[in-house]
């Protein structure tokens, strides 16, 4: 802070004299004030009226003779002059501040003047610190919501079923949503398309595969003689979009897995066409081959190029595992590998037995 005034030391040689304080202005004081620095030298500085002779102020003058200092200082003889009572006490000589926004520490024995009322400083706010002996504790894992309807209570018709996907509130997904994404297609087909989750465009508009993967997968059904208005229905493991279009977790899929497994139960499709790591180990967690778990724990490209076989309420139906339209977006170097997927799944559909 510029401005400041120092008092000019005392010469040398005077040991006991007072130490050289910064002398503040009303402005410079009243700031240091509002920051909580109690600037208690001030009234030191300050000049007093001299005191009138007295009686008993013969005696101090001769006991203050054997402290040449103090006789040598004009103020501190006016004090040496005022009854005990009322006569402040020494403060020992403190080394002047270098910085002028910081306060100097006042010894713990000086005390202000009594005809000066002592300033409250501000005292740092109190932080709580837990006991040493405390012992750490740790969050408890993230559990499972249970959904807003249970699976058994969910309508068994397929338009209350749409209606009750939209109307779910069991996760977190639910509350930053848009519009919940049940799935769109024919009621009663012969394929089911099951992706992972929606996108922002889907979030958008409510239905699946309405973006750029979207526009891909009109072109690879096109490819195979299907469109999805006709004989294919198309639903994601995740109704809603995850935020920022990140992976669904494991929380989430456990969520919203019991509303696709009952649209498998409701549409009844003859073929599953899983396209996405999700979606695949979502849907081969229900493998009729011994140690299906250990499926869920492979990649993708260990799980395509074969045909597996899931068992949904108590109807087997065969699944071809490959690649999600968006990641052929971005790897447009595995379409080969996705189109002989879908050629598999073409050629395992035809051997089929025509629907009872």
């Amino acid at each position: 802070m510029s401005g400041i005034e120092l008092q000019p030391p005392a010469a040398s040689g005077d040991a006991e004299t007072s130490p050289a304080w910064p002398r503040l202005d009303a402005r410079q004081a009243a700031m240091l004030a509002e920051m909580g620095i109690n600037c208690w030298w001030q009234e030191l500085l300050a000049p007093e009226p001299a005191a009138r002779p007295s009686a008993g102020a013969a005696p101090a003058r001769s006991a203050t003779a054997t402290t040449p200092a103090v006789a040598r200082v004009p103020q501190q003889e006016a004090r040496a002059a005022q009854p005990a009572a009322a006569r402040p006490v020494t403060i020992p000589p403190v080394a002047a501040p270098t910085v002028a926004t910081q306060s100097p520490m006042r010894p713990a024995s000086a005390a202000l003047p009594s005809h000066q009322p002592a300033v409250p400083q501000a005292s740092p706010p109190a932080v709580a610190t837990p006991a040493a002996s405390a012992p750490v504790t740790r969050a408890p894992a993230r559990a499972v919501i249970p959904l807003a309807v249970a699976p058994a209570e969910v309508p068994a018709d397929q338009s209350a079923l749409v209606e009750a996907i939209r109307a779910c509130s069991a996760c977190e997904l639910g509350s930053r949503r848009r519009h919940a994404v049940p799935g769109m297609g024919d009621p009663a087909p012969d394929w089911l398309v099951v992706g992972e989750a929606p996108g922002e465009e889907e979030d958008r508009q409510g239905l699946p595969f309405v973006g750029r993967a979207g526009q891909l997968l009109d072109r690879m059904l096109a490819a195979m003689g299907l469109d999805r208005q006709h004989k294919v229905y198309i639903a994601n493991v995740i109704k809603c979009r995850p935020p920022h279009n990140r992976n669904p977790d494991p929380v989430e899929i456990a969520q919203c897995e019991p509303w696709l497994l009952r649209q498998i139960e409701l549409l009844q499709p003859r073929f599953v066409l899983a396209l996405g790591r999700f979606a695949a180990h979502t849907l081969l967690a229900h493998s009729t081959r011994p140690g299906a778990e250990a499926l869920a724990k492979l990649p993708l490209g260990k799980l395509r190029g074969q045909v597996h076989e899931i068992e949904i309420a108590g109807r087997r139906l065969p699944l071809v595992v490959s690649y999600h339209p968006a990641y052929l977006l971005r790897s447009p170097g595995e379409k080969a590998k996705s189109w002989a997927d879908l050629c598999l799944a073409l050629d395992a559909f035809g051997r089929l037995p025509p629907r009872g």
